[in-house]
C-alpha cells in the first residue's frame, strides 16, 4: 500500500478531471470553485493535457513524493532522455507543439517555467481542498491494512477493487485501455490511494520502465471535495489543541498533513532545524506522526491519530 500517489500527480489529475465532461457527483462543488480561475499562470501545465489519449506522466517525472518542493526538484533535475520518452506520441494541440518540444527537449527556462505552472496549479486545485484530501487518503489506507490482516489480498481486492479487478491466482485481472499482460517478477503490486480520480480503479504501467512495479490506483473520496478556509475554524476549538500540544507544535502537526521534511517544517515554521526536529520528535513518541527515510533526509506525515485530533480543531496553516 502506498499513502498517496505524489503532489505532482494528483496535481495533473485535476487537470484532466477539468477537462472531463461526465458528471463526477465528489467534483462538483470543487469544479464549480476552480473552472473558472485557471489563466496564464497555469497555462504551462494546462498545455501539456493532451486532446485525447494518454496523458503526461508526471508521476515518473517527479516522482509519488508528498513535498511539492520535492516534486519540483526532481523535474528540474530529470534526465532529458525520460522528458523525451514521456512527451513522445503524445497528442498535444498544434498550437502548443512548440512549447511541449521545449520542454521534452530538457531546455532550462522551459522547465522552470513548467514548474513554476505546477506550483500554480497546485494552489488553484489542490491545496485548498488537501485537508479533506489528505484525511480521505488516510482512512483508506487504514481501512486496507485492516482488510490485509483480516482475510489477506484476496479480501483486499474483492472490498476495495471488485468488481473491475478480479484475482483468479495466480491472474490479477485489471482495467487497461488494452489487452496486454504485465508479469511482476517479482516486483510487487502497489495500491495506491488517490483523490483525484476519474476512474473507479486503473493499473498504471510502463512498459519501458522494468524496475518499477505497476499500480493499482483507487478513488478515496467517499463524499464530496469542499474547500476549508481559515475563517470556517472553530475558535474554540483551535485554542483548546494549541493549548494541548503549544501553539508551534500545533501548527508543526498540521504542516505534516501533506509530508514533509524536517527542513521544510523550519522554514514553515519559521524556526531552526533542530527545534524543527525536536518539535516532530515529541509528535512521533506520541503517535502523531511517522517518519522515514527519503534519501538524505526524513519525511514526517501525519498518522490517523494526528488527523483524528487535527479535526477536533480545524487549525488554520502556520
Amino acid at each position: 500500500m502506498a499513502a498517496t500517489i505524489g503532489v505532482a500527480a494528483e496535481v495533473y489529475y485535476s487537470l484532466e478531471l477539468l477537462k472531463e465532461n461526465r458528471e463526477l457527483p465528489h467534483f462538483r462543488s470543487w469544479r464549480s470553485a476552480v473552472a473558472g480561475r485557471m489563466g496564464a499562470a497555469t497555462r504551462p501545465l494546462t498545455s501539456l493535457v493532451p486532446v485525447r489519449g494518454p496523458g503526461l506522466d508526471l508521476l515518473a517525472l517527479m516522482g509519488d513524493v508528498h513535498s511539492l518542493d520535492h516534486a519540483v526538484d526532481n523535474l528540474l533535475h530529470a534526465p532529458v532522455s525520460r522528458l523525451r520518452r514521456e512527451f513522445e506520441g503524445l497528442d498535444f494541440h498544434l498550437g502548443h507543439l512548440p512549447w511541449a518540444r521545449r520542454v521534452s527537449e530538457g531546455d532550462r527556462d522551459a522547465r522552470r517555467e513548467l514548474a513554476e505552472a505546477v506550483r500554480a496549479c497546485h494552489r488553484l486545485t489542490v491545496e485548498p481542498y488537501w485537508h479533506r484530501g489528505r484525511a480521505e487518503l488516510v482512512a483508506l489506507s487504514a481501512r486496507c491494512a485492516n482488510l490485509m490482516l483480516e482475510g489477506g489480498i484476496d479480501l483486499l481486492l474483492r472490498s476495495v477493487c471488485a468488481p473491475l479487478v478480479r484475482w483468479r491466482p495466480p491472474v490479477l485481472e485489471a482495467p487497461y485501455p488494452r489487452q496486454v499482460e504485465v508479469r511482476l517478477r517479482g516486483r510487487g503490486l502497489i495500491i495506491t490511494p488517490m483523490v483525484f480520480s476519474k476512474h473507479p480503479v486503473s493499473l498504471l504501467w510502463d512498459p519501458l520502465d522494468t524496475a518499477q512495479p505497476p499500480r493499482l490506483t483507487v478513488p478515496a473520496l467517499r463524499r464530496s471535495l469542499t474547500g476549508t478556509e481559515p475563517a470556517e475554524a472553530d475558535g474554540a476549538a483551535v485554542r483548546n489543541l494549541e493549548s494541548l500540544l503549544g501553539r508551534t507544535r500545533a501548527a508543526a502537526l498540521h504542516v505534516t498533513v501533506e509530508g514533509c521534511t524536517t527542513s521544510e517544517l523550519a522554514r514553515r515554521l519559521n524556526v531552526t532545524a533542530a527545534a524543527a526536529s525536536q518539535h516532530a520528535t515529541v509528535l512521533r513518541n506520541t503517535d502523531l506522526i511517522t517518519t522515514s527515510r527519503r534519501g538524505g533526509s526524513v519525511l514526517h506525515l501525519i498518522t490517523p491519530l494526528g488527523l483524528a485530533l487535527l479535526r477536533t480543531g480545524a487549525l488554520t496553516e502556520p
